[in-house]
């Protein structure tokens, strides 16, 4: 889905107003929800979660965290829902066997670096992945879903975008409150400049991690060229602009929906337009699952990586939950 137009701004608008009612509807209901107990697995569970629907940064971080919790020797499996996909699970993703269709687009990426698990019950997701030898479990996603019991829950906030209008869904992006959500968890993690003042729903001294998104390497490749950027993610500007940092020259972009399931004459139109511009098409790791298998090796991919304004702090939450974790010798 692409998300409405009013769903930035001050929250003013006719829309919002009209919607406020059922917003109110959905914002008790995720309440009463969030009142439930989940199951309380035997590894460290931590969730990267956020406030809004759609995208927020929490793929990138939970790789990050998933690096560094296996650079202790620590056994991690990721869980997610598998948004787009048609598996409800429990079932680990196997990106041979698997395509987006099946698993999502998310649950790809996740799982071509370590085990990842689909699961429409997050509970039985987690029961799968520690009987499957999961040592500690990485949530992508999940914050308003009680069914597993959380040890270390951060709430990510891309700065681009913030909290959008301030109301709840379907009135604005909102799942729930800010406040609401920063009470289960133990910080926040802005990725990016704060542009529109997200931190400032924030309870006081509440703690906040600073990052920001890197080009990979193949970026520099493209640094002085023309490149016609195509995606379909929650914040197509995030890409773009990475693109121009890295030196590209946007001779051309086309933002789609988010996770939008790509066919063969959406790629020809997407060729046919880089070819008329003498452009490189580029586009992002999530978005090149989608593409139909006959187009990719006709694509750039761009990747990015979190780097951490103070990697310090991230490692100093991880740290508890890696001491419960026996390590073999």
């Amino acid at each position: 889905m692409r998300a409405p137009d009013f769903w930035t701004g001050d929250g003013r608008g006719v829309l919002p107003l009209l919607l406020s009612p059922a917003a109110a509807l959905y914002g008790a209901a995720t309440a009463r929800r969030m009142r439930r107990h989940g199951w309380a697995s035997p590894v460290p569970v931590i969730c990267c979660g956020n406030a809004t629907a759609g995208g927020a940064g929490k793929t990138t971080v939970a790789l990050d965290l998933g690096q560094r919790l296996a650079n202790r020797g620590i056994a991690v499996h990721f869980l997610l829902r598998g948004y787009g996909g048609r598996l409800n699970g429990p079932v680990r993703v196997d990106p041979v066997r698997h395509d987006s269709q099946a698993v999502g687009d998310e649950a790809l990426l996740l799982a071509a670096e370590r085990p990842a698990w689909i699961s429409a019950d997050r509970g039985a997701g987690a029961r799968a992945a520690v009987a499957g030898g999961a040592q500690c479990l990485v949530m992508d996603d999940g914050l308003q879903n009680p069914t597993v019991e959380k040890d270390l829950s951060l709430l990510i906030i891309d700065g681009t975008y913030g909290f959008g209008n301030g109301r709840l869904i379907p009135a604005g992006p909102l799942r729930e409150r800010p406040e609401a959500a920063a009470a289960r968890c133990r910080a926040a993690v802005l990725i990016g400049e704060d542009e529109t003042g997200a931190l400032a729903h924030l309870p006081p001294r509440f703690p906040v991690l600073r990052a920001s998104l890197q080009p990979g390497p193949e970026a520099e490749l493209l640094a002085g060229q023309p490149v016609y950027a195509f995606c379909g993610i929650a914040n197509p500007r995030k890409f773009f602009a990475t693109l121009t940092e890295a030196g590209a020259v946007l001779a051309g972009r086309m933002p789609f929906a988010d996770h939008y399931p790509y066919d063969d004459n959406d790629l020809r139109e997407v060729l046919a337009e880089a070819d008329r511009l003498r452009a490189i098409p580029v586009t992002t790791r999530k978005d090149f699952v989608r593409i139909p298998a006959a187009f990719r090796s006709r694509v750039t991919v761009v990747t990015v990586r979190l780097a951490w304004e103070e990697p310090a702090s991230i490692e100093a939450l991880l740290e508890p939950l890696a001491q419960r974790v026996p390590v073999p010798a």
